[in-house]
This record gives structure tokens, sequence and C-alpha cells, in this order.
């Protein structure tokens, strides 16, 4: 059986969380490298791949998906249903934490790693930092009483999460005053 292949960038916190999930769960990958700085992923070959033309992508056989909160979705439904819920209410909560990673982590967090990583992004450092300074102080107020952001045990919800809030100090974001993120982090 060839493993799957990860469409991968290093820089990419959404590459990240899809590799740390393959790991988590020893799922093999063959990683193939595109380098978005240089266009990679604005090429016609590319884009029959994924036509939105972003990273990460997945390709496990003839099947092909992309998106990191979908991609972390495969691979916990195929092989290790333990890492999501079967229950409409639970997985209903794990999505509502996907969504919040691919909206709000995306528009703070992410944007502002952005802009300092790539200067010439043409990004609202100022909302970007406002955004990214909400998404941390409803995080650390949601672990405050838990230590997993759902169900009381680790899902693709927290997998979808930590990469953007883990590397926030690289968009100029402090953890310092989140003492309920740093737990969650290690």
């Amino acid at each position: 059986m060839t493993p799957p292949i990860l469409y991968d960038f290093e820089l990419s916190g959404n590459c990240y969380k899809v590799r740390v999930f393959a790991s988590m769960i020893n799922l093999g990958l063959v990683l193939q490298n595109v380098e978005v700085l240089k266009g990679e992923t604005r090429t016609e070959e590319f884009a029959r791949l994924n036509p939105w033309q972003q990273i990460p992508v997945l390709r496990d056989g003839d099947f092909v998906v992309q998106d990191s909160q979908a991609i972390l979705t495969y691979p916990a439904l195929k092989y290790t249903p333990q890492w999501i819920d079967t229950t409409p209410m639970g997985m209903g909560a794990i999505v509502e934490w996907l969504s919040y990673a691919a909206k709000e982590v995306s528009n703070g967090p992410q944007l502002s790693r952005l802009k300092f990583l790539d200067p010439h992004e043409d990004i609202d450092l100022v909302r970007a930092q406002a955004i990214g300074l909400k998404v941390l102080r409803l995080l650390d107020n949601s672990l405050a009483s838990r230590d997993w952001l759902c169900l009381g045990r680790p899902t693709i919800a927290d997998i979808a999460v930590y990469p953007y809030v883990g590397l926030c100090r690289q968009g100029k974001l402090p953890l310092d005053g989140y003492p309920h993120i740093h737990p969650w982090l290690a």
C-alpha cells in the first residue's frame, strides 16, 4: 500500500498541523515540497491537483482532499476514529473549532505571522493582531475549565487550532498573560 502524499510547505502552519497529526497517529506520509513563495501553487499543473491553488493537499491513491481541516478529518475517519466523534453533538463541537481555526485563527495569528514572514503581503497588521488577541483571550477562557478544546479529550479540533497559536509570537502576539494556553500547548 502506497502511503498518502502530502503536498507540503515547511513554513505553513496548515501543513504543519497535518504533519503533526500524521505523526501522532503513525500515518506515514510522502512529503512533496511545494515552493509556495516561488509561485508553484499558481501553476496549471498544481491547479489540476487543487483548483483553489492552496496547500496543503493530500492524495491518498486516487482520492484528493484539500484544506487542512478537511485533511485532518479524512485520516481521523479512515484510520483513527478516536480523534473525532460519531455523535451529532460531538462532531458539532469539533466542527465549531475547525471553523474557528479556519476563520478567526487564520485571520488573526496566522495573518499576523505571515506579515512578518513575507512583508510584501498586503495584510492589515493592526486588524490581524486585534483579531489575534481576541483569539488568545477566547482560547484562554475556554481552556480555564478544561484541558482540551472539546469532548474532554484530544481531538482534531486541538490539532487544527494548535499551530498558529503556538507560533503567534512570530506575529508579535504575546502569549504572556494567557496561563491556560501554555499547558494546552505543552
